[in-house]
């Protein structure tokens, strides 16, 4: 029912302007501004970017293959309204050592985070039983591309439009410079993935708009090196359920 509040529009945003200094962390969840929060594989620690303007914090991963660290708010029902998340973001050597995805999942372990989807060699892996759409950079590819992909139930959903392994972007990641990422899910199940200024992917998912949704910006090592995961924003956002 409408009308209960003015309030209509959730949501999680935040531009790291807080005085976050150098902290490490541990395992478990972790509160940030704006209604972020993180998980990770192993500890890291969170620095704050003192030569560039405006909030920026590095995420500092831990040093094992496969550690990460994972960004995310909601969860959100794209049934009551669009979902939308849009992330600005950067990692030191994105080429060869760190993945990243930025989208929505359903499934997301919070005591240990895993990608939502990888993709090696030239195989999408979707991981999980729960639906997600995204945006995905993995140097386990044997050609580098950034990778517009919808699963669900482990398997590529509406693969005439995202493709099975992914709908590849034109630009490739660049070490040590930003990404703007913009991802969409509406109550219909049509979802659109943007890279930078391209429309990566766009069309009707197969993902159950009932279920509920993770807005999540993660990265992750591909091999035994902390990655520098810096974060210049995120923000995501949908309509509130006013059922009663």
């Amino acid at each position: 029912m409408a009308g209960q509040g003015q309030i209509g529009t959730i949501e999680a945003y935040t531009d790291f302007t807080g005085a976050f200094g150098d902290t490490t962390w541990g395992t478990g969840e972790v509160p940030l501004e704006g209604g972020w929060g993180f998980v990770s594989v192993n500890e890291g620690t969170l620095n704050t970017v003192v030569d560039e303007s405006g909030g920026v914090l590095q995420f500092l991963t831990d040093t094992g293959d496969n550690d990460n660290v994972c960004l995310l708010a909601g969860k959100f029902d794209p049934s009551k309204g669009t979902c939308t998340i849009e992330a600005r973001f950067k990692i030191a050597d994105a080429v060869t050592l760190g993945a990243i995805y930025c989208g929505f999942t359903e499934t997301m372990a919070l005591d240990t985070p895993v990608m939502p989807a990888e993709f090696a060699t030239a195989t999408m892996t979707y991981n999980g039983s729960g639906g997600m759409v995204g945006l995905l950079w993995d140097p386990d590819a044997t050609t580098n591309k950034w990778k517009a992909l919808a699963g669900d139930g482990g398997a590529a959903s509406n693969s005439t439009n995202y493709g099975t392994n992914g709908t590849d972007a034109t630009d490739i990641a660049v070490n040590d410079e930003y990404d703007i990422v913009k991802v969409s899910l509406s109550p219909s199940g049509f979802a659109q993935v943007w890279h930078e200024e391209e429309l990566v992917a766009s069309g009707q998912t197969s993902l159950t708009t009932t279920d509920l949704f993770y807005a999540v910006l993660m990265c992750e090592n591909r091999s035994a090196a902390a990655e520098e995961f810096e974060v210049d924003y995120v923000y995501a956002a949908t309509t509130r359920d006013w059922t009663v």
